[in-house]
């Protein structure tokens, strides 16, 4: 619980009689600060009401923005009873937000949000006899789908976002999802609404209630009665009598009308199912506090049929033959999707697992057996030939590459949203849903709409049920621009609309679409709509302006007429954004995908810590914010912004995982540029961002070096001085440098083609036995090694703080000292996958039109994929043994893993790829103080236990220093690099028994790199005089006079 501040000269706000503000009065500031008071003295959870809390809640997946009044973050259910108690007491408004994907504006508001996605996600109860299940709202769909899937059951709908939506905002937006197909054949119906059973709710009034299927004796007997919940239902059964002509009549016969209320459940032949009718609602009546789910049953086995169309239309055409085989899932994609996956990285899967078309349909089918299912898919693929002019058909039945096609599907949203060479696309009409026997038609007028304002979209979605999603390059800077996006959303509901569609087949309505419902119901439902929120919401403080008396579609826009952000001077070139630091800030699309919690690497602070600030969304919106001026207010020198990049473990993940390729650390690393410029950053940063000039120094002096941070009085003041965590070890100098033992040994092939091997300052001054390992494989694979003989350094560790001026220079010296290799174009292999990845990514964004640079930048190449796209004809060494591989977080972002995923089996080796995301250490993160439970979280969501769990014969291969220093200090085990491994591998096609690999390995090294000499005279005098060289290039960085 967070501590409890009684501000000075006030009275306890627990014990002060509350000032009831009137119905549409906003709350003041002071009002405000006195709210937050009042909350912290209620709640067990957590209330943020700071500049940097409203900036990082300002908006979602959406094109709105509003600061909120604040921010509470509820531990208990009793936390949201009292939150809502205590708004209503300073008539606060109210908006509840689960993953804050919402693309319609319905989870932003000028409001206290209430997130309940931190601590409110418990799977409470499966029932799989009665296939049902009780979840609280902040429950992860996945997190529900792992739970269900021990007894062969799932929750139907499934939206993109199933790996960090929850169910609180699934039942708010009524969403559906590729799988809504099964949930329909299968299930009780393709939304979300027909897969609940009951809810508990809250009114803004205090009412507590649990609403379900009610029958008409029931319904009697409780309107009889007295209290809230007779008032409430006897106006609800009121309301549907006045209503129920209207509602049979203009409510579409669809499986996807999400628009609008449910108002039809309260239909006596739908059961007047209240639970149902409050499903959809978008948080403007009720808070969710519980609901029961309906499971259905999860066939085990699935193959995906892919089929091939002239055009999308057409694909579209084929929807009503494709329903009649009742599969689980019938997507649709067209060929301008296609080409924008191609250009984000997903040419190999669009050239493997597609056949030839203009218009794609993805039709799973399901079965208790494989063959089962096959023969389902065959069925469909025979009466296709039959119909005359087939498609173009390919049947996959394996599960990696079902995974593969679906990973393609899912990445329609970001793959759309930036492409290059393109204008932005944004959210307005991406949702539509028209009858699934009309979506071909709607498909041929909705291009042709778009072609009348020469607007571009790539048309996909969930064709089964005959949804389209979309993103459009909307022109929502200018005030011309918004008019046609105003004029284009009008003319597009018409179409809709005169299909008997809906405006939306699963986001809901929010702001986007609030203002066209009575398009599509007419002005009487509307209003039924506005009298059912006024039964639940009589004081309009549950998310109000949104759905109903919803504000124009084109107001509050997070860019709008008015934005006009400063353009900024920037260290990186940003060559992907134009050279804009703004345009940078716009990549984020709010799709949410780094709040994943168990798979890939983004984002390591929030799957330890769960925080919305310390995701790559959430940092991105602060540095946007950073741009408004309001509320976030003191540009560079922000400290709200700084707060959540502390957290950033630079790994790189984001520019790999997320669909936009977000690039936090490289906005990390110019932020704190400007933030430190013309001040002196604390020590910690100079001992560990200068780390190549104190390795130099202490390579000196290694014994001495080493003894003096073990011992205790010294190393207590080191640990001190450098503000490093108790628990962590300084890492051991090693007695003798790879350049100087190298230089001494030479090289051993003569005439060979040459290779430079790249002398990082971790594998030269620490573990120089990897890079003489490296050696021996190279000249095993015919090369002659080159080793520079200046000490260059790329620069790695400058980027964690900010010091882009000294990491500039570091990379002018090496393109300097290699320009006759770098022209020649010698390769160059790098054993630290950092220092690779500085020059695959960092040397781009800071020289991106030197040709050297991109020289440097193409020759440059981990070892694995130096011996597999370079060394033609290598065989690699046999090594029959058993191993784990943890992968460095910047060899999977920029790198990847596929050479290794080639070499390894080569080698011989039983080996499987953690997903184990970061290991948490990230450089000099996990030393320091403050960030070490972060990084040991990290470590121990995978990495850790299973090194720990791995047996004594188990390799553990892990090219990272970083990576291999986190699993020395917190296991029993040693990691070893890849060249290692290929050097075990040249001595024997065996491990020795009795033996730990790494002790083999240890032994296989030569004696003068792992065995510390005692200290002389010399030594110690050498020690002082790189300290003091040290120092002095500290104190002139400290300067400024680099």
């Amino acid at each position: 619980m967070r501590a409890r501040v009684q501000p000075l000269g006030l009275e306890h706000p627990a014990r002060r009689p509350p000032r009831i503000l009137p119905a549409a009065a906003a709350p003041s500031r002071k009002d405000g600060e006195e709210l937050a008071c009042m909350l912290r003295a209620r709640i067990a959870g957590e209330v943020r009401f700071s500049a940097g809390d409203r900036g990082l809640y300002a908006d979602d997946a959406s094109n709105y923005r509003f600061p909120p009044l604040g921010v509470v973050i509820p531990q208990t259910t009793d936390d949201i009873v009292e939150t809502i108690a205590a708004c209503r007491a300073f008539g606060a408004p109210v908006v509840f937000r689960g993953g804050g994907t919402g693309l319609a504006g319905q989870t932003v508001n000028a409001a206290v949000v209430i997130d309940v996605s931190k601590y409110l996600r418990a799977v409470l109860e499966i029932d799989p006899a009665r296939r049902r299940a009780r979840v609280q709202p902040g429950t992860v769909l996945d997190a529900l789908r792992s739970a269900a899937a021990q007894h062969g059951l799932t929750f139907g709908p499934d939206p993109a976002t199933h790996g960090w939506n929850t169910l609180g905002g699934m039942i708010a937006n009524n969403s559906c999802g590729s799988h809504s197909v099964q949930a329909e054949f299968y299930g009780p119906g393709a939304r979300t609404s027909d897969n609940l059973i009951s809810l508990e709710v809250l009114t803004y009034r205090g009412v507590r209630l649990r609403v379900g299927a009610t029958t008409e004796a029931e319904l009697d007997a409780i309107t009889r009665g007295s209290g809230p919940q007779a008032e409430i239902y006897r106006r609800l059964r009121d309301l549907r009598d006045r209503y129920a002509d209207l509602i049979r009549a203009r409510y579409p016969k669809i499986p996807r009308r999400v628009s609008g209320y449910n108002l039809d459940e309260l239909l006596p032949e739908k059961g007047f199912n209240v639970a149902r009718a409050l499903a959809g609602t978008e948080g403007t009546c009720v808070a969710y506090l519980e609901a029961e789910l309906t499971l259905i049953p999860d066939p085990p086995e699935r193959v995906l049929l892919v089929l091939g169309f002239p055009d999308v239309a057409a694909a579209g055409d084929h929807v009503p033959l494709v329903r009649e085989h009742r599969p689980l899932a019938i997507e649709g994609l067209d060929d301008r999707l296609v080409a924008d996956l191609r250009v984000e990285g997903f040419e190999r899967q669009v050239a493997e697992l597609l056949p030839a078309g203009g218009g794609f349909l993805l039709v799973e089918f399901g079965g208790d057996t494989l063959a089962e299912a096959r023969d389902r898919a065959q069925r469909l693929m025979d009466e296709l030939r039959r119909a005359g002019g087939p498609p173009t058909m390919v049947l996959h039945d394996r599960r990696t590459t079902a995974h593969e096609l679906w990973e393609l599907r899912e990445a329609g949203l970001g793959a759309t949203a930036l492409v290059p060479g393109l204008e932005p696309a944004w959210p307005g009409w991406e949702d539509s849903a028209v009858p699934p026997d009309r979506v071909g038609d709607y498909l041929r007028d909705l291009r042709r709409l778009m072609n009348e304002f020469g607007y571009q979209a790539s048309l996909y979605g969930h064709f089964g049920q005959g949804l389209v999603h979309c993103s459009i390059d909307f022109d929502l800077v200018s005030r011309g621009g918004i008019a046609r996006y105003r004029e284009f959303v009008e003319r597009a509901a018409d179409i809709v609309i005169g299909y008997g569609g809906s405006l939306s087949g699963e986001h809901g309505d929010g702001q986007a679409r609030g203002e066209l419902l009575t398009k599509m119901f007419g002005p009487e439902l509307v209003q039924a709509f506005r009298e059912f929120k006024a039964i639940w919401d009589p004081d309009g403080k549950m998310n109000p302006g949104k759905v109903v008396d919803a504000r124009p579609l084109d107001a509050d826009l997070r860019l709008g007429s008015d934005y006009e952000p400063p353009w900024l001077e920037t260290a990186f070139a940003l060559p992907n954004d134009g050279g804009s630091f703004a345009r940078a800030t716009l990549r984020c699309q709010g799709i949410g995908k780094c709040r994943k919690l168990d798979t890939g690497t983004m984002c390591p602070s929030y799957m330890v810590l769960r925080e919305e600030k310390h995701t790559t969304r959430g940092r991105a919106r602060l540095l946007f914010e950073m741009l408004k001026g309001d509320p976030v207010s003191n540009g560079w020198r922000d400290e709200n912004v700084k707060e959540a990049l502390d957290l950033c473990l630079a790994c790189k993940g984001c520019k790999h995982e997320c669909p936009v390729s977000v690039d936090m650390a490289t906005y990390k690393a110019e932020f704190l540029s400007h933030y430190y410029a013309r001040r002196l950053l604390p020590l910690s940063a100079y001992a560990y961002g200068l780390v190549f000039w104190w390795a130099r120094a202490a390579s000196l002096a290694p014994g001495l070096a080493n003894l003096a941070v073990r011992t205790p009085g010294l190393r207590g003041l080191a640990r001190a001085a450098v503000r490093m965590a108790p628990e962590r070890q300084f890492p051991t100098v090693a007695p003798r440098t790879f350049t100087s033992w190298f230089r001494r040994r030479g090289t051993r092939i003569r005439g060979g083609p040459e290779v430079i091997l790249w002398p990082d300052t971790f594998n030269n001054r620490f573990h120089p036995e990897i890079a003489a390992a490296a050696v021996d494989v190279l000249e095993d694979a015919g090369y002659r090694v080159v080793v520079p003989r200046t000490f260059l350094c790329c620069g790695r560790p400058l980027y964690d703080f900010g010091m882009l001026d000294v990491a500039e220079h570091q990379l002018r010296r090496v393109i300097e000292a290699l320009r006759p290799q770098i022209r020649a174009g010698t390769p160059i292999v790098g054993l630290e996958p950092s220092c690779v990845s500085v020059f695959r990514d960092e040397l781009h964004e800071l020289f991106p039109n030197d040709p050297d640079a991109q020289r440097l930048r193409a020759q440059a190449m981990t070892l694995a994929e130096f011996l597999v796209r370079e060394a033609r004809g290598y065989e690699p060494p046999r090594l029959h043994a058993r191993a784990i591989v943890h992968g460095h977080c910047h060899h999977k972002a920029i790198m990847r893993l596929d050479a290794e995923e080639q070499l390894l089996p080569r080698i011989g080796l039983d080996f499987r790829i953690l997903d184990s995301g970061c290991c948490g250490m990230a450089g000099s993160f996990g030393f320091e103080r403050d960030k070490y439970d972060v990084s040991i979280g990290a470590g121990e969501r995978v990495l850790l236990p299973a090194v720990r769990a791995a047996g004594q014969d188990t390799i553990i291969i892990a090219d990272g220093f970083s990576c291999r220093e986190q699993i020395r200090q917190t296991t029993d085990r040693r990691a070893l690099h890849l060249a290692q491994v290929l050097r075990m591998a040249l001595e024997s096609d065996r491990l020795p028994a009795g033996r730990t690999p790494e002790s083999y390995a240890h032994a296989l090294a030569p004696r003068e790199l792992v065995e510390l000499p005692s200290p002389s005279a010399y030594t110690v005098a050498a020690l002082g005089a790189g300290l003091a060289v040290g120092g002095a290039l500290a104190w002139r960085l400290a300067r400024g006079r680099w």
